[in-house]
C-alpha cells in the first residue's frame, strides 16, 4: 500500500509560499503529513528556507505532522520521486497567457509529465488557498477519464461541494447510459456553469441530461473564475487528444483556480485505488 502524505516544492518565494499553504490544508483534510521540499544545489542553503516553511504551517495547523527535505536535483525530478508514494503532490506556478503557456516548460509542466500521483498547482494570482470556494470543476476529454471523475467525485466530498461536468474543447459526448450517472452528476443540485455556459442539471425526477457542454478553451478559463478547484486528467506519452492535452497545459497557467491533474492510469499505479 503507497503511504499517503502530501508532497509540496518550495524555494522561499511567494509562488511557493502560496502553494506550501494549499499543501498544507490538504494535509489536514486528509488527516496525513506533509513532506516540504526544497530542491537546491547548496544543501546547507537549504536550512533557512525549510525551518521558515515548517513555522508557517506548524503555526496554522500545529497538530500537522511535517517533515523537511532538501534535495540536489531538477526541482520537476525531485517532486516526483518524493511523490511517488503520495496522495498528492503540491507546486506553485506563475500566471502565463496565450502561446506563452502553450510554449511554456514550468516545473508544474514538467512534473505533470513525470508525476505518478494527483498533481496541484496553485498559481501566485489564485485567492489565497483557505479562502477559495467554489465547486469542482470538472473537465475531461471522453468517457474514459474515469480516474479523473472518481477523483473529483472524492474531492467534491472532500471539501463538501459538488461536481461541475464539462468537455474539454476537443469532443461533445454524451453521458454513458445507465441507471446509474457517473460520479460526478451525483452531486444534489447537477452541474450548473455560470451565466452563459449553462451545463446540465437533474430534473426533479433524477434523471440526468446526457450531455455535457463542450466548451472553448476561453470558456473554460472563464468558469474556473467560480470554481474551488478544476481537475483534468493527464494521459502519458499521447495517450490523449492533442488539444485535450494543450488545455491542460493552458490550464495550469492560465487557470483563475487551482488546477488538480490526474494521471490517467493512476487506478492501476496505485494498486486499482485511489
Amino acid at each position: 500500500m503507497p503511504e499517503r502524505h502530501v508532497v509540496v516544492g518550495t524555494d522561499g518565494s511567494i509562488i511557493s509560499t502560496r502553494a506550501q499553504d494549499a499543501a498544507a490544508e490538504e494535509a489536514a483534510r486528509r488527516s496525513v503529513p506533509l513532506e516540504i521540499v526544497y530542491a537546491v544545489p547548496d544543501l546547507d542553503a537549504a536550512g533557512p528556507v525549510l525551518a521558515t516553511a515548517a513555522a508557517r504551517v506548524r503555526a496554522h495547523h500545529p497538530g500537522l505532522t511535517v517533515r523537511l527535505a532538501a534535495v540536489d536535483a531538477d526541482p520537476a525530478e525531485a517532486l516526483a520521486r518524493k511523490g511517488s508514494r503520495a496522495a498528492l503532490t503540491v507546486v506553485g506556478t506563475r500566471a502565463l497567457g496565450g502561446l506563452a503557456a502553450l510554449a511554456s516548460r514550468s516545473v508544474a509542466r514538467r512534473l505533470m509529465e513525470r508525476i505518478h500521483c494527483p498533481l496541484l498547482v496553485v498559481g501566485a494570482g489564485h485567492l489565497p488557498y483557505h479562502t477559495a470556494a467554489g465547486d469542482v470543476l470538472l473537465a475531461i476529454e471522453t468517457d474514459a477519464d474515469a480516474e479523473a471523475t472518481v477523483y473529483a467525485d472524492e474531492e467534491a466530498v472532500r471539501r463538501g461541494t459538488r461536481v461541475r461536468f464539462v468537455h474539454t474543447p476537443l469532443y461533445r459526448l454524451p453521458v454513458p447510459p445507465g441507471p446509474c450517472p457517473p460520479a460526478a452528476l451525483r452531486a444534489p443540485g447537477g452541474a450548473g456553469l455560470p451565466t452563459g455556459t449553462a451545463a446540465p442539471t437533474r430534473e426533479a425526477a433524477g434523471q440526468p441530461d446526457r450531455t455535457a457542454p463542450r466548451l472553448s478553451l476561453d470558456e473554460l478559463i472563464a468558469a474556473t473564475a467560480e470554481a474551488g478547484v478544476v481537475v483534468i486528467a493527464h494521459h502519458r506519452h499521447g495517450g490523449g487528444g492533442v488539444r485535450h492535452e494543450q488545455t491542460a497545459h493552458a490550464l495550469l497557467h492560465r487557470s483563475r483556480c487551482p488546477v488538480l491533474v490526474v494521471p490517467s492510469d493512476l487506478g492501476t499505479r496505485h494498486g486499482g485505488g485511489l
